[in-house]
């Protein structure tokens, strides 16, 4: 098999269950043309975050890393009324790009969007009594994954999804002689969640257009 397949299969797949709409492709466009990296959840990908959302009735959703707002714009829309995103993007001008594709979506009003590092925006979120959250993304920088799990989990509610992405990396999670501060932070999290009584949790790899990587998925148990 090879990625030109992985592609391909993700093409059908977007073609017959998750067809991007004008909202979705301008912001991708709108991305680009801003120079920002191609890092964006496939349409598959966002479809699978949006049926998750949707699948648990999810009504608070907090998501590290906005980018340009692809990945936002698929669970805002599976937010019912009066549901609410918090996002969180530390560089300012994507964040910049991700307001307008959210406003061009019609989600704006239901996203906070908070800009700066996350871990500096977490304190804020702790002194306005932010959560308990019903789902979590975790899709920023991967040096702070674990960090950014540990702090979610005690801001979660029981049954509460946490969803990180970009766990597998080319399959280098297992590979022990890699020092990329990406990759141990991946295996460090994945010791974080083998300890930790409060989940129960899973990793899926995967392969598409964006390659070979993987996501985990936690269910908060208490």
């Amino acid at each position: 098999m090879s990625s030109e397949t992985w592609g391909a299969v993700d093409e059908y797949v977007q073609g017959m269950l998750a067809p991007p709409d004008e909202a979705l492709n301008a912001a991708v466009a709108a991305s680009a043309e801003a120079g920002l990296p191609p890092i964006q959840v496939s349409p598959p990908q966002g479809k699978m975050l949006y049926l998750l959302a949707r699948s648990i009735g999810a009504k608070s959703i907090l998501e590290f890393g906005t980018l340009g707002g692809y990945s936002t714009i698929w669970l805002a829309r599976a937010l019912p009324e009066g549901g609410r995103l918090i996002t969180l993007e530390a560089d300012a001008r994507y964040a910049e790009v991700a307001r307008v594709n959210l406003e061009r979506a019609g989600v704006g009003d239901a996203v906070d969007l908070r800009v700066g590092p996350a871990l500096e925006s977490l304190p804020a979120l702790d002194e306005k009594g932010a959560g308990p959250f019903d789902l979590v993304f975790i899709d920023a920088d991967k040096v702070h994954t674990p960090d950014y799990f540990a702090w979610s989990l005690d801001h979660c509610r029981p049954a509460a999804l946490i969803v990180a992405d970009n766990v597998v990396r080319d399959g280098r999670l297992v590979d022990r002689d890699c020092e990329d501060p990406a990759i141990v932070a991946q295996r460090t999290f994945h010791e974080m969640l083998a300890g930790e009584p409060r989940v129960e949790a899973t990793t899926i790899q995967t392969v598409g257009v964006k390659g070979y990587d993987g996501f985990t998925l936690a269910r908060v148990i208490g």
